[in-house]
């Protein structure tokens, strides 16, 4: 995401025993709307979603390394997308936030529903990006998958830079650049929970359940989700609507932040919309 001259104040909160480093952006003087939780991708540590605050303004903002990524301390024993939602809602609890707005991209799109179905009372709005239901998932190309388990694209600035475009489908432009730049290793163990937890997790069983509107954004170009997934997941959701992100990668969110975050501004100020129809 761009950079951005509003920061976040970070912080270490410790939930159940569980320490995660976290940042949040406190509303501003505007009249804005409800606070955005977001979830990032696997091994994403919170600096990369930076531009948070300026893609959205005028909205109170809060994210956080899960265990094991960033400076969040790994947890001892592998944990589940239910659990790591209960110590987020807890989280929430915690800052005053009430009703949200919920965002996740890839892997952290998974935990979205899930703290979308847990907690759905007081989840208004769903925003999935290049993400898919679980273990139905259409995969990717092998080539990309093959550069995910490569710890180099954590370790290795040149090696993300030369590989980007085979990884993500995104071309490797200034953007990408101040993305790689921003990257802390994940905790080998910590990166490994991450996939645990993916495991054998699907939406499906209860996706019917998510009646809040929901946002599907997915890039045509993305080589570790394709676009498939997202037609899976606009069919599935009850009021749902699609946006694919032409030439858009798995890491549109960054290489194309303005064309995505004007979508999802318009979506989430839809407080008076009529309900969404089932289409791209």
């Amino acid at each position: 995401m761009p950079a951005t001259a509003r920061k976040p104040v970070i912080t270490m909160e410790t939930i159940d025993g569980i320490t995660l480093r976290v940042a949040h952006w406190p509303a501003t003087g505007q009249a804005g709307g409800r606070p955005l939780v977001f979830f990032n991708g696997i091994g994403a540590n919170l600096e990369l979603a930076s531009g948070l605050g300026g893609m959205f303004p005028d909205r109170e903002i809060l994210t956080l390394d899960v265990p094991g990524v960033g400076l969040s301390p790994v947890t001892q024993w592998p944990y589940r997308h239910w659990m790591l939602a209960r110590w987020i809602r807890k989280l929430v609890d915690r800052y005053g936030i009430d009703e949200m707005d919920v965002m996740g991209v890839s892997w952290g799109g998974a935990l979205a529903q899930q703290f979308a179905f847990q907690y759905r009372s007081r989840v208004k709005r769903l925003i999935l990006c290049a993400t898919t239901a679980g273990v139905t998932m259409i995969p990717g190309r092998p080539a990309s998958l093959s550069k995910m388990v490569d710890t180099r694209r954590y370790s290795d600035p040149e090696f993300m830079r030369e590989n980007f475009a085979k990884l993500y489908g995104d071309a490797a432009d200034e953007s990408a650049g101040g993305h790689i730049d921003n990257l802390m290793p994940p905790d080998p163990k910590g990166y490994l929970y991450q996939i645990l937890a993916f495991a054998g997790w699907s939406s499906l069983p209860f996706i019917r359940f998510l009646k809040m509107p929901t946002l599907v954004i997915m890039g045509d170009a993305d080589s570790i989700v394709p676009v498939a997934n997202g037609h899976i997941l606009n069919f599935a959701l009850p009021d749902s609507r699609l946006r694919i992100i032409k030439g858009g990668g798995h890491l549109f969110l960054v290489t194309r932040a303005e064309e995505t975050g004007a979508l999802i501004r318009e979506f989430m100020d839809e407080e008076n919309a009529a309900p969404l129809s089932n289409a791209a």
